[in-house]
């Protein structure tokens, strides 16, 4: 609003003096106004004192706040209207929500920003493109072609403990998002039982081995085994021997073998398979001074170890390739095996490797 040249008090005294009898001619070439400007005074504040014109003067600046108040809230109710239709909740969408505010009704920034909650900083923000962000996005592919069954835990660790890169992990996780990596989580229902002893953690490498078979079929049909032997300390996978037939005989063998290079463990957990409860198995046992912890029968979560190791071998890889011969399996399982040891972060080590833990051991 344009303010006048003239003082509250020069106004009531120039009409005061129209009163007195002055002609108003002369009243406009003394003071310099033109005879509109007496004209809007005298019906303006005509037989008022200066107290009552500083009051009619506030009355109106009041008024016209309310009014700019009021039509400032209604444009904002609109507003949230429209948000609230379009489910407009990230920021990203609230700014370019604000944006076409401005555009469409030539609302100013900072009304637009406060109808929709957002900062003028947020307002103003351009996005920067950062090559990183491509670089993480061609591991993630990498990684999940690869290891089709490794979900955004296992794929974050293997960037940051195995591979040293210090992305963070709600960056990381943002691009596996957008990328749609994400696995299908199927639900279990499972059954409510007593909550069993704890498993017993083992303090030192060789302190406890476990070891267990596994069993699948070739592509034309035939059957055959897999005999796992794992440290439990580590989780660090010792041996795979695959054959269609693995009798005592084979289990001493492939024992001894890791023993030459790994050294002797003071018991082995097992169960009470055949291969196991054998009489050649317990003479090498007692030969070699190792104790053979037998599971109760039907109690698998007794020997949890080798189980959770086995159900990593089975949908890593046993379970996504048909192979045609023993030789291809015993090849592929020996190089797996070492992947397993040096690359694949493991959950129950605290997302570190097999071979880190025992670095950090030794």
């Amino acid at each position: 609003m344009k303010k006048s040249r003239f003082s509250d008090s020069q106004i009531l005294s120039i009409l005061k003096q129209a009163e007195n009898g002055i002609p108003m001619p002369e009243l406009c070439r003394e003071h310099g106004m033109n005879s509109a400007s007496f004209y809007k005074w005298r019906a303006k504040f005509g037989g008022m004192d200066a107290s009552m014109m500083a009051r009619l003067k506030e009355l109106e600046d009041e008024n016209r706040r309310l009014k700019k108040m009021y039509a400032e809230e209604r444009i904002k109710a609109e507003i949230r209207k429209e948000a609230l239709e379009g489910k407009v909740v990230k920021p990203s969408h609230r700014r370019e929500m604000a944006k076409r505010v401005v555009e469409r009704h030539g609302l100013s920034v900072r009304l637009a920003c406060e109808s929709l909650g957002i900062s003028e900083t947020c307002y103003r923000y351009r996005a920067k493109l950062s090559d990183e962000n491509a670089e993480i996005a061609d591991w993630l592919v990498r990684l999940t072609h690869n290891q089709r069954n490794w979900g955004f835990g296992l794929c974050f660790l293997h960037l940051r403990n195995v591979k040293g890169f210090g992305w963070n992990h709600k960056r990381v996780y943002r691009i596996y998002r957008e990328l749609e990596l994400n696995l299908r989580i199927k639900p279990r229902k499972r059954l409510v039982r007593e909550k069993p002893e704890p498993l017993a953690v083992p303090e030192a490498i060789n302190d406890s081995w476990s070891m267990d078979f596994m069993h699948d079929q070739l592509g034309d049909g035939r059957s055959y085994r897999l005999l796992n032997v794992i440290d439990d300390f580590n989780r660090e996978g010792l041996s795979i021997e695959v054959d269609l037939s693995l009798p005592a005989e084979r289990v001493i063998r492939t024992l001894d073998q890791v023993i030459e290079w790994r050294g002797k463990p003071r018991s082995i957990r097992c169960d009470n398979g055949p291969e196991y409860i054998s009489g050649k198995l317990a003479t090498w046992a007692e030969k070699q001074k190792i104790t053979l912890a037998f599971i109760q029968p039907g109690k698998p979560q007794q020997n949890a170890y080798i189980e959770r190791y086995n159900r990593t071998v089975r949908y890593d890889w046993l379970a996504q390739y048909l192979f045609e011969s023993i030789e291809e399996v015993q090849d592929y399982a020996t190089r797996w095996l070492w992947h397993y040891n040096h690359e694949r972060p493991n959950m129950g080590l605290g997302g570190i490797t097999p071979q880190q833990k025992l670095a950090m051991a030794a």
